[in-house]
């Protein structure tokens, strides 16, 4: 956020400060403090407040000088000069939190003056915020609790059990009061509101009782007679929906050995229900591709079993076909083929009973969804001479899975090689996946604090195949630093900044033990079996295997026979070994049997007379 934004904020706070009561002032400047908190850091923080009180000072002086009408039409002016100012720089996440603010501002003594709330109007507007959300924000932000509306559109936390289902509730389990949630859905942000007097913490900061907090991606409330309470749960809740068919995959005592006979996976217990982003994470030789090839069903397990809704994946494969995809770490791209092209030929070998139209139609809206609408004319080219990016290719990737639907997905390492822009653009892919039903297990390496946070649960291996954690991502930097004795064990993040450092959990897991002149020896202080055993002893025994005979979602997945396969793969041969020139002969042509033929020609006898065959011609499901 620049300066010149930043001033603007303030300016915008000291308009619509009240000057003549103390406590009014003291309440706003608290509104204010805690919003350039979450902004800045504490030398900022500083600086600004004071630029903040300069402007009230002078506004103050002002508003005494001037009739109260003239000032108002001035305000007015001067509000909608500086939302235009934040309007050409901030996203929309960051003008939503600035309307909450100004929202909970001129609510500070508890009476909103109509020139006040006329003025919020305007920013709102301003901010291109529709009415129907800047009414529920208002709303939610001047509800008490002594109030007896409940807002169907609104998420009910407390310790009590849900006897309305037309409400939305969540039953935690020791919480004294109630927390109160809202999703601003044009964006995917969640706020929450507490109310009772219980020590509650949002990433590690104190809770006000009545106040409202940005609940973002990662966080997690927290309070000593409470389970944390994590975005994942929330989030789960609003997106909930009774019409998909429902998920539980897991993995039973899974062993696996490897020919030679050396144990490559031991002991693992997975349980998971659809809707979750699973991130499995290890050092180097750990068993991350191991275990991912035995949960996807590459690899038949030595010992234990890995189901879905009740069904072995290894013994019973043909009842879950389709269920599962897989995108490997290798691309799986013809290069000569364009983005549309790998795509829908890709389609046509998994629906055997859709017309061309129909595949045609997925493929487009699966490309849009993507991001891929402006390459679909592309050439995707090899790595070494690129026509589309090393992020797009990664998203075509995906792509070539996602066109079947499946209902479990696997990804391996999709953020390798990219650049940090790339990475977290895929992984919001893979997260909305999950926050659309689907459940989804991604290898990842070397995760930046904002990739970890979206994570639902984390798998860790230590070497020779032993799990060692399961559970949130954030909750992991505590748990070994617990388990070590370090000395802030409870501070997941770093206090300032919000980050969290992923190698700090491997620094501690592989420290090692230092000779009497200090230097590290070859030695781990703490061995992969003993992680093993605290594991086992802390965090096994709530991986419960619940009853999983629950029906299998229907799958769209059906594979064409065995002619209509090699018309498949002629027909993309073909098109892969056309040049520029000959495609503009065939694309007009008017019969598509003709290209075909055509087509042959240029493959078998080298014929110089058409391009890339268009895939109008092959989409005609009479061809």
């Amino acid at each position: 956020m620049s300066e010149r934004i930043l001033k603007a904020l303030m300016q915008l706070f000291a308009i619509l400060a009240k000057t003549d009561d103390d406590a009014t002032i003291a309440n706003g400047r608290l509104i204010v403090l805690a919003f350039l908190k979450s902004q800045l850091n504490t030398e900022l923080v500083e600086e600004y407040l004071k630029v903040y009180d300069d402007f009230v000072e002078q506004h103050h002086k002002i508003s005494d000088a001037t009739k109260s009408k003239k000032r108002t039409s001035v305000n007015s002016v001067k509000v909608l000069r500086i939302c235009s100012q934040i309007n050409e720089e901030l996203i929309q996440r960051q003008k939503l939190i600035v309307l909450i603010r100004l929202i909970e501002f001129i609510n500070a003594n508890g009476e909103v003056g109509e020139q006040e709330l006329e003025f919020v109007q305007t920013v709102a507007q301003s901010f291109n915020v529709e009415d129907t959300e800047y009414k529920a924000l208002i709303d939610f932000v001047n509800f008490k609790i002594d109030s007896v509306e409940r807002n169907s559109k609104v998420l009910i936390i407390d310790g009590t059990v849900n006897t309305d289902p037309d409400h939305l509730h969540l039953r935690q389990e020791g919480l004294r009061g109630t927390i109160r949630v809202i999703c601003v859905e044009s964006i995917g942000m969640y706020i929450i509101k507490y109310f009772g007097n219980a020590e509650l913490y949002l990433n590690g900061q104190t809770i006000n009782n009545d106040k409202v907090h940005i609940f973002t991606q990662g966080s997690s409330v927290r309070g000593s007679k409470i389970k944390p309470l994590y975005y994942s749960d929330v989030v789960s809740k609003f997106l909930t929906s009774g019409s998909q068919a429902k998920i539980i995959f897991e993995a039973k005592d899974v062993e696996f050995r490897f020919k030679s006979g050396k144990l490559g996976v031991r002991g693992l217990r997975l349980n998971e229900e659809s809707g979750s982003l699973i991130g499995i994470m290890g050092g180097s030789g750990a068993g991350k591709s191991t275990v991912l090839n035995i949960l996807n069903g590459n690899e038949v397990p030595s010992a234990g079993t890995v189901t879905i809704n009740g069904i072995d994946i290894h013994r019973e494969k043909h009842k879950i076909q389709g269920v599962i995809g897989h995108v490997s770490q290798d691309d799986l791209l013809i290069e000569e083929l364009t983005v549309y092209q790998n795509l829908f030929y890709n389609a046509k070998l998994c629906f055997a009973n859709k017309t061309d139209a129909e595949i045609k139609v997925m493929v487009l809206d699966l490309l849009t969804d993507i991001g891929l609408q402006d390459t679909i004319d592309l050439k995707v080219g090899s790595p070494l001479e690129k026509t589309i990016s090393g992020g797009q290719r990664k998203r075509l990737n995906i792509a070539l899975e996602l066109i079947r639907e499946p209902a479990v997905l696997f990804v391996d390492e999709p953020t390798s090689g990219l650049s940090s822009r790339d990475s977290e653009n895929i992984m919001d892919l893979l997260k909305e996946l999950s926050l659309k039903g689907k459940l989804v297990y991604v290898v990842i390496h070397q995760p930046s604090s904002d990739i970890f946070k979206m994570f639902d649960k984390l798998l860790i291996l230590d070497l020779g195949g032993y799990p060692i954690y399961f559970g949130n991502p954030v909750e992991s930097v505590i748990y070994f630093k617990t388990l070590i004795n370090h000395v802030n064990a409870n501070e997941s993040e770093c206090i300032t900044c919000g980050n969290v450092n992923p190698e700090q959990i491997f620094n501690i897991i592989e420290t090692k033990v230092l000779d009497e002149y200090g230097n590290e020896t070859l030695n781990r202080r703490v061995a992969p079996k003993e992680w093993n055993e605290f594991f086992k002893e802390r965090l096994m025994p709530s991986l419960r295997i619940e009853d999983s005979n629950v029906e299998i979602p229907e799958s769209t997945f059906k594979k064409p026979s065995k002619w209509q396969q090699f018309k498949v793969f002629i027909t993309r041969d073909v098109l892969s070994k056309l040049t520029n020139q000959q495609y503009l002969i065939i694309n007009f042509l008017e019969t598509p049997v003709l290209a075909f033929i055509l087509a042959f020609l240029v493959k078998f006898y080298n014929t110089d007379i058409s391009n890339k065959v268009g895939y109008k011609y092959f989409e005609n499901e009479n061809l």
